[in-house]
């Protein structure tokens, strides 16, 4: 839901702004960049010290490069495999950042062990999902399923709830259980996104196998056939 109509919202939003940046000359590339290394200084900076308002504030600024740069190599019609991948690579790595943010936290000052593991459970499997998409188109299938917790779902719950989270340091009582229970949220979304995908790559297989395999039989009796036809074809010329 959130990729097919919020990003098309901030697209048509950030269209001037990437305009903007092109007269500039800065490149795709480099907002892809900047735009992950503003986002990794938010979360492991911030996140560990408890500063959740100020560090998704920063965080969220930095997320929106990854639509700007899309935009530009659109405008620019250098839309390329190069970028995707490292778009879809740093990705990986923001995601990490945030998820680790939350675990140091809880592993120090924020002093649970159990939302630790939950918040380390989201870094991992948030990961696995991604790449369950990518290993299953990578083998040719379309693995057509989008599940229940993708990127962007994980990412506004976890932001906006360790936003929100943080107005507790500004005296709003009773704020601060939101991202707790934003992350147990995601974990058992990102659980359910995962067994959908790897569900959806076990029949696709097996449709695709099953497809395939007339057309194999096929070849066999045709090869069979023409071997026949040249065995008769040699005793008749023997």
């Amino acid at each position: 839901m959130l990729n097919k109509y919020a990003r098309a919202f901030f697209t048509r939003v950030l269209t001037p702004f990437a305009a903007f940046l092109i007269r500039r000359g800065v490149s795709p590339d480099t907002v892809t960049l900047i735009g992950t290394a503003g986002v990794v200084a938010g979360a492991l900076v911030f996140y560990p010290m408890g500063e959740f308002f100020w560090g998704t504030v920063v965080i969220t600024l930095f997320v929106f490069s990854d639509l700007v740069d899309g935009n530009m190599a659109r405008q620019l019609g250098r839309s390329s495999r190069w970028g995707a991948f490292l778009d879809s690579t740093l990705d990986r790595v923001a995601d990490g950042a945030i998820f680790g943010g939350f675990i140091l936290w809880y592993a120090g000052g924020g002093d649970d062990l159990v939302l630790c593991a939950v918040s380390i459970f989201c870094l991992a499997s948030g990961q696995v999902v991604s790449y369950t998409k990518a290993r299953g188109e990578s083998i040719g299938l379309p693995v057509a399923v989008n599940g229940l917790v993708e990127r962007a779902e994980r990412l506004v719950i976890s932001l906006v709830a360790a936003g929100l989270a943080g107005l507790h340091a500004f005296g709003v009582p009773g704020i601060q259980y939101l991202l707790p229970v934003a992350l147990w949220i995601v974990a058992v979304g990102s659980l359910v996104t995962l067994i959908q995908r790897v569900v959806t790559v076990r029949r696709e297989s097996a449709e695709a196998e099953a497809a395939t395999a007339p057309q194999d039989r096929t070849g066999a009796q045709d090869n069979g056939g023409k071997q026949q036809n040249a065995s008769h074809g040699s005793e008749a010329a023997t």
